[in-house]
């Protein structure tokens, strides 16, 4: 196997590239003043000229970002998000995480709204130290896309108008107001889930459903054919959260509706699907990768999953 054959996301010096050549702006233009490593990165766009850019090349790239980004989009589009498909018929607001790649595509050509980028760093820096990763919008298996209404898109749309202004000020502290704006956006999109997913108590049962989450999500992404998933079986959960298997599957019943094993095996076969349609690895490798000791044991579980095999789903 060539180490070569890695998977590459999408670094925010990638983006500022697109981003120049779709605004027909010059990069040192389209940084943020006062911008420094030490606070994280933010910026806000508005989004008629990434589509312009966008149907120039007829596809948005299908991967993982190195940023989070939260988008208003106003008008007719689909969006892909890990093994998700979503027809927007109107008004969206978006989530997206470096964790889970995704795909999105305008299909009106009066389609407008916002988005913002920032990094994990960003949202950190302020005072209370906010941890983007367990926020639910930005957790795996979660709703990262919500239809609503002209009324809510004309909320969340003044939300990004303010951040526009504020972020080419000269205020010392506009950064700061910001991240307020951007947790403004994120409690918007988390208002909208179902209250199951909103429920964010500190019970010893809703902790062990945010660290299985955790360590689920650290096992991904596969970059290279010469990585391997480590931990596959609920026991392997459950030994690493020095909790007995059986309390692992039911407080993970009660939170999430679906079994350890059920999670699991979603989780796989969302990066399976990532790896066929995004990388050419032979499915070999990508059975290898994803912990299958034999190609007909993840064709098999492939198939299991989603009803088509691996050279199928590909095709």
């Amino acid at each position: 196997m060539e180490p070569t054959k890695r998977i590459k996301s999408t670094s925010l010096d990638e983006f500022y590239q697109e981003a120049s050549g779709f605004t027909g702006r010059d990069i040192s233009l389209l940084l943020p003043p006062g911008i420094h490593k030490e606070i994280g990165h933010f910026n806000v766009f508005d989004l008629a000229a990434t589509i312009r850019e966008v149907k120039r090349r007829s596809v948005m790239p299908y991967s993982r970002r190195a940023y989070y980004k939260i988008s208003l989009i106003r008008g007719r589009s689909t969006a892909e998000y890990a093994d998700k498909v979503i027809e927007i018929e109107k008004n969206a607001l978006l989530f997206a995480t470096p964790r889970v790649p995704y795909h999105w595509l305008p299909k009106d050509d009066a389609m407008h709204g916002y988005f913002c980028i920032f990094t994990h760093e960003f949202l950190m820096k302020q005072k209370t130290g906010v941890n983007p990763d367990e926020l639910p919008v930005f957790m795996p298996g979660g709703y990262p896309v919500f239809e609503i209404s002209d009324r809510e898109a004309d909320a969340v749309a003044l939300v990004f108008r303010k951040m526009q202004e504020e972020i080419g000020s000269d205020y010392a502290y506009r950064y700061d107001l910001l991240r307020n704006y951007v947790m403004e956006l994120i409690h918007a999109g988390q208002k909208l889930q179902p209250a199951a997913v909103q429920h964010s108590g500190a019970t010893a049962a809703v902790r062990a459903v945010s660290l299985f989450a955790e360590l689920l999500e650290r096992q991904f992404p596969i970059e290279s054919p010469l990585q391997r998933l480590q931990l596959r079986t609920a026991k392997d959960y459950a030994d690493r959260l020095a909790v007995h298997v059986n309390h692992l599957n039911k407080v993970l019943k009660e939170g999430t509706g679906k079994t350890t094993s059920q999670l699991i095996h979603h989780r796989i076969t969302q990066e399976a699907k990532m790896l066929l349609k995004q990388t050419g690895w032979s499915v070999s490798e990508i059975a290898y990768s994803l912990g299958f000791e034999e190609v007909a044991h993840f064709s098999n579980f492939f198939k299991k999953q989603t009803s088509m095999a691996p050279a199928a789903f590909r095709a």
